[in-house]
């Protein structure tokens, strides 16, 4: 896959491959690469998958850890930097206990502006929860449509949305002429 160009949305499920695109798409970037972290450390087995996930990126890139205030972290990157989101799925986790779900849809629609009208390529990373099955209690669920709303936010701004699966790549269409507002 040749490098991003603008945003590009990277769906899939969990160790579907997307993260390692993202890494091998900046390590072939041309310029700065800034990786933007959401995920917290609240326990030692989410600590060491920090602690791996940073060992696996390269030494040179600036890394950025904001778990809430995603919009305001990307507005202050350098705007010739690659940077990649990883991950709106923790984001969601994160700020749906602090903010309720019309804070959440709002930030999530001034990052995919800040994204989209950024100089240098943004990728963002998140999980496709939708495909599973409907989740047993009320806070499971608010989750799941909370998080299939921000993505489908991103989504429509993105030039491209991609969905990984085993490592494999799925290109997404747009929506059929005249829908995109509907979506």
């Amino acid at each position: 896959m040749e490098s991003p160009v603008g945003l590009v949305l990277l769906l899939g499920g969990a160790r579907s491959g997307k993260s390692t695109l993202a890494v091998q798409w900046g390590k072939a970037f041309d310029g700065p690469v800034t990786f933007l972290a959401t995920g917290e450390a609240g326990d030692q087995e989410m600590a060491q998958r920090i602690a791996r996930h940073r060992a696996e990126r390269p030494a040179a890139w600036s890394t950025v850890e904001e778990p809430y205030e995603l919009d305001t972290a990307l507005t202050s990157m350098d705007p010739s930097a690659l940077v990649i989101i990883d991950c709106l799925t923790l984001w969601v986790a994160n700020v749906m206990g602090h903010a309720d779900d019309n804070w959440v849809l709002a930030a999530a629609r001034a990052v995919s502006a800040t994204a989209g009208a950024r100089d240098a390529p943004t990728v963002v990373i998140s999980n496709e929860v939708g495909s599973g099955i409907v989740p047993v209690d009320p806070f499971t669920r608010r989750y799941r449509d909370l998080l299939g709303e921000v993505n489908a936010t991103i989504a429509r701004r993105a030039e491209h949305a991609l969905l990984l699966i085993a490592g494999r790549v799925l290109t997404l269409d747009p929506p059929p002429s005249g829908t995109r507002d509907l979506f």
